[in-house]
């Protein structure tokens, strides 16, 4: 029966959580199926599967991190854990290539990739497989591009003499806590997570702990673990492991602090005229349908002065002693999750109309709050902008998105006094005043450059209509 491997996703992955599963024992699942949700370094993704059969085992657990090639799944039919005996007729013995998933009998152009087995006694079955590296390439291979030929080594494995039975993993110490599937769960029958009793593996809130509290009933008995409870003990500390999107997180902050010489400038301004502008858009038929706020002006705004100054969409090639100037604008807006701090990016934003960047805008952060944002919707940006308005922050100095030289934090907009003309008078009124920061790298852009870049961008957002000037 094959198992599948748990593949490198495409971003360099060494190990991976397994969030959960969405198939069990004894489904009958078709090539490309989803079989479970593991979170990498940079993100939660779904896992197809290459093969098409029954899963026949279930090999690591909810909650337990694992590295890269390790078998997470087995999938098969019964009729294969008792195969007859290897023939001596040379011509029926073939070899399944397993590595193809048409062998497995998944949909149309189905082939047996077979080998005559002459010059080799009965004790021993000679398969294709792959190993070291070749096998992590070819599981990645197999479960993003099932249709894709991937490279295989011959090996030999020794029959074994009595059948092998799938042991199933013992769960690994995990934190008291709910995953994102679960707490999706728990909003939606709207159940408190507080007030549910935990069962699942190591102090976990299962699904069925929610399905319960929901329903009313009994909660059912806790299941036995080794991970002790804090809960009443008067510990007064809890440990949380450093991994994925948190552990990817501090190490791209840290490597960018320690690399590139920030520098951060700020600027105060009246924001009135962009806050009404926002409520003409929203009562606009064509945006309607699409969430309208200041942010998606502050975007404009910074695609257009980038336009005056390219060099702030640019970055610092070290290793090539080179300045690299991009000649269009991933646009990153920075998420915080609940696993993390998560930057993806719109790609190409300085081409769409303010409609399709609106739309963009919507798909992406509403994406990260779910923690379905992909590997590669956060490579490759160029610029980002960091709203730290909506905890009600003034502004802050944020630091570089790796591989970027510059990223704008926009802060909260709040009614305050203000110096304004008033029928040729300075008066003092109430208006709508944000602060914005940008921070930079100085090896290569200077306070010239970055002075001219703020400044364009706080026009901007004082009067919209400047825009047709950029």
């Amino acid at each position: 029966m094959p198992e599948y491997l748990l593949p490198d996703v495409g971003e360099g992955l060494t190990e991976a959580e397994l969030v959960s599963w969405k198939v069990k024992v004894g489904d009958t699942i078709a090539v490309n199926d989803i079989v479970c949700e593991i979170e990498t370094a940079k993100s939660i993704v779904e896992l197809p599967s290459p093969y098409a059969g029954e899963v026949t085992a279930i090999l690591v657990a909810e909650g337990e991190t694992v590295p890269v090639g390790t078998p997470i799944i087995a999938i098969g039919s019964p009729d294969e854990a008792a195969a007859p005996a290897p023939s001596t007729d040379p011509a029926a013995d073939m070899v399944i290539d397993l590595s193809n998933p048409a062998a497995s009998g998944g949909g149309e152009g189905e082939s047996l990739v077979g080998r005559m087995k002459a010059d080799r006694g009965p004790t021993r079955r000679p398969r294709k497989v792959a190993s070291g590296a070749v096998a992590t390439h070819m599981q990645a291979q197999a479960a993003f591009e099932p249709g894709a030929a991937s490279p295989l080594v011959e090996a030999e494995e020794p029959e074994p003499a009595v059948p092998v039975t799938p042991v199933e993993r013992e769960p690994a110490a995990v934190r008291v806590l709910a995953k994102p599937p679960v707490r999706k769960l728990a909003k939606d029958l709207g159940v408190d997570l507080a007030t549910v009793s935990a069962t699942g593996p190591g102090g976990t809130i299962s699904r069925a702990d929610v399905e319960q509290a929901s329903a009313g009933g009994p909660a059912p008995a806790p299941a036995p673990t080794s991970v002790p409870s804090y809960a009443g003990t008067g510990e007064r500390e809890t440990r949380e492991p450093i991994k994925g999107v948190r552990k990817m997180m501090a190490q791209a902050m840290v490597a960018s602090a320690y690399s590139a010489p920030h520098v951060t400038e700020w600027v105060t301004l009246d924001a009135t005229r962009t806050v009404e502008f926002v409520e003409r858009l929203r009562a606009r038929r064509e945006f309607r349908d699409v969430k309208v706020s200041p942010l998606l002006v502050l975007a404009r705004a910074a695609l257009l002065a980038m336009r005056r100054t390219p060099i702030v969409n640019s970055f610092w090639d070290e290793a090539a002693q080179e300045i690299v100037v991009k000649h269009g604008v991933n646009l990153g807006i920075a998420a915080a999750t609940p696993r993390g701090l998560v930057v993806p990016n719109v790609k190409d934003a300085d081409r769409l109309s303010l409609l399709e960047l609106a739309t963009a805008l919507n798909e992406l952060t509403a994406t990260a709050r779910e923690g379905r944002t992909q590997p590669a919707e956060m490579a490759g940006g160029s610029f980002t902008i960091t709203n730290v308005g909506v905890f009600g922050v003034d502004a802050g100095t944020p630091i570089i998105n790796p591989g970027e030289s510059a990223i704008l934090c926009f802060g909260a907009i709040k009614k305050q006094p203000w110096v304004a003309q008033v029928d040729g008078r300075d008066e003092i009124v109430v208006r709508q005043v944000t602060t914005l920061a940008l921070s930079f790298d100085h090896r290569h852009i200077d306070g010239a450059a970055g002075s001219q870049f703020l400044a364009d961008v706080a026009s901007i957002l004082e009067d919209p209509a400047s825009a047709l000037l950029f």
